[in-house]
């Protein structure tokens, strides 16, 4: 019955395709490295294209393309090391392989701090929309997946825990917990969330633009305060 109502209450719901192409076109291409801007400031500005249904819809593909890419590349890395990737927990893989796993959220079309942290920003500001014209879970696996890719990659990759991660990371808590609130009756939390949430260990936080470190920050604590309110 469940999937019943989902799928007359997308039904419902006018979509315009021709706008979520052009949307992903502008996203893809206005948007990147290659200006000078901030990656906040750019963030902020595609947030703001991401507005309404068609915005959530787009919101949602970018996290799908990017959490495909990023599992594409731990997949072929955990191949070449003789392991195997299991998309539901990396921190598994990334507990044997260690710094031999490169961090697999960049080098892709798409940014992490850019476009993937204004596509997490509109998906949680847009929960409600995003249950309503969408199937929610998949958006929630990818939201929890790209958590444990960043987090992961901190404690057992070395990968350098700078301002723009810890903004993604806490910008993923935030919008799992507000899209799993809209649910109702959402799944179980992932194993990587719930042994996360185990943890009450602090990451030193860089700030890139001064080289310095500038605080730190408890991911399993911010966890448990949000997931399990």
């Amino acid at each position: 019955m469940r999937f019943l109502r989902l799928g007359l209450r997308k039904r419902r719901v006018q979509h315009d395709p021709a706008l979520q192409r052009q949307l992903m076109q502008d996203v893809q291409q206005r948007f990147g490295t290659h200006l000078t801007t901030r990656y906040a400031d750019q963030a902020a500005e595609i947030r703001g294209l991401l507005d309404g249904d068609d915005g959530v819809l787009v919101a949602g593909e970018i996290l799908r393309e990017f959490a495909e890419g990023a599992h594409s590349s731990v997949v072929v890395q955990a191949a070449d090391l003789g392991l195997v990737a299991d998309r539901t927990n990396y921190r598994t893989l990334w507990k044997t392989a260690g710094k031999r796993l490169r961090s697999p959220l960049f080098g892709q079309p798409l940014h992490p701090y850019i476009q993937v942290s204004a596509a997490v920003t509109a998906v949680g500001a847009q929960a409600r929309q995003t249950v309503r014209v969408t199937d929610p879970e998949p958006v929630l696996a990818h939201v929890f997946e790209l958590l444990d890719l960043t987090v992961a990659g901190w404690q057992y990759g070395r990968v350098l825990v700078d301002v723009h991660g810890a903004e993604l990371a806490a910008g993923l808590i935030t919008t799992a917990t507000v899209l799993r609130n809209e649910m109702g009756d959402p799944p179980p939390l992932p194993p990587p969330v719930r042994e996360q949430m185990r943890s009450n260990a602090s990451v030193d936080v860089l700030d890139p633009a001064i080289s310095r470190f500038v605080g730190q920050w408890n991911p399993g604590k911010q966890m448990r305060e949000s997931l399990l309110a």
